[in-house]
């Protein structure tokens, strides 16, 4: 190949969902809509927990910061898409879809980890309650987020350092309305076969170790409810492990599915479906599943706001 030719993109078309007007607008509303209720549901959960003293545990600390997570998850994508979705010209500088990506890989990584943060929190609160506030400390808390961010941040710098090192010299068009890796590296002129064992290897253990903690935890967390007496206790305590395991299942499902395959194997529409639930309802479902079920974070919010109605 011309060496003139190598790395001449400068910016990517990001050709988006749809081409048509009336479907357009049908997305935008949409994703407007759930990106406004994403940051909403997150927020108020961070809010209830900060303000409510009786919510002040490690597990609803880590609540918090599964939340701000998602915030961070959701807001890497969807200015972005609400933007070109008005826009003619639909593109991103290489810098831009750069970073772009640096923080898709960091937030997502990051919440791999909380999750299995929380499933060790309840692993901890479950099997030896009498020293679960001394081992879940407010220093062993923060370690433990400071340090997932830290490894995270790590593993997502090696991956931007390397797909920036690769060449791209046309066609420059993604289909998605964001910077996205498997359709990125679909339009890479170099050699990629290094790099898809990369991500079968380093990522893969970056992304399976905490997936199989998760469920490593809550197979010894089942296994102790199931010694319980109390049938209402195993009943509330098994609902509880089953909406986690139900949102852990399908957050890593599609997380295998969208980056643990060959780039040859990509497919745009396969990958469209993937990536509406992966990047626009997993930051809207986890407020719901995690904390709005929860009958002790439904009080406080009932309480926030009937203060906020007495004092406005």
């Amino acid at each position: 190949m011309d060496k003139v030719n190598v790395s001449s993109v400068t910016e990517f078309y990001l050709l988006g969902l749809s081409n048509g007007q009336d479907q357009t607008i049908i997305f935008f509303a949409v994703f407007l809509s759930t990106y406004l209720l994403t940051l909403l549901g997150n927020l108020l959960i961070i809010i209830t927990t900060n303000k409510d003293h009786q919510l002040n545990s490690p597990m609803y600390f880590f609540l918090a910061n599964l939340s701000f997570v998602d915030i961070c998850f959701s807001s890497v994508t969807a200015p972005l898409m609400l933007a070109n979705l008005l826009r003619e010209r639909k593109t991103i500088s290489f810098k831009g879809c750069m970073s772009q990506l640096f923080f898709l890989f960091c937030t997502a990584s990051m919440e791999c980890f909380v999750l299995a943060v929380m499933a060790y929190d309840r692993l901890v609160a479950i099997s030896n309650p009498l020293r679960y506030l001394y081992v879940m400390n407010r220093k062993t808390c923060m370690v433990l987020i400071v340090s997932c961010w830290v490894f995270t941040s790590l593993h997502s710098l090696l991956h931007i350092c390397i797909v920036s090192s690769m060449n791209f010299c046309g066609p420059d068009k993604i289909h998605e309305h964001f910077c996205d890796l498997p359709p990125l590296l679909a339009l890479s002129c170099s050699d990629t076969s290094m790099y898809d064992r990369l991500v079968f290897t380093e990522g893969c253990l970056v992304t399976m170790s905490p997936f199989v903690f998760v469920v490593v935890s809550y197979c010894r967390i089942l296994k102790i409810i199931l010694m319980m007496h109390s049938s209402s206790g195993r009943y509330q305590a098994f609902s509880t492990c089953s909406s986690h395991l139900t949102s852990v299942g399908l957050f890593f499902g599609t997380v295998f599915f969208n980056y643990f395959r060959p780039s040859s194997s990509y497919s745009v529409e396969d990958n469209r479906s993937v990536t509406v639930v992966y990047y626009i309802l997993t930051p809207l479902r986890n407020p719901f599943i995690y904390s709005l079920r929860n009958k002790q974070v439904k009080e406080s919010l009932k309480k926030i706001f009937y203060k906020r109605s007495l004092h406005p």
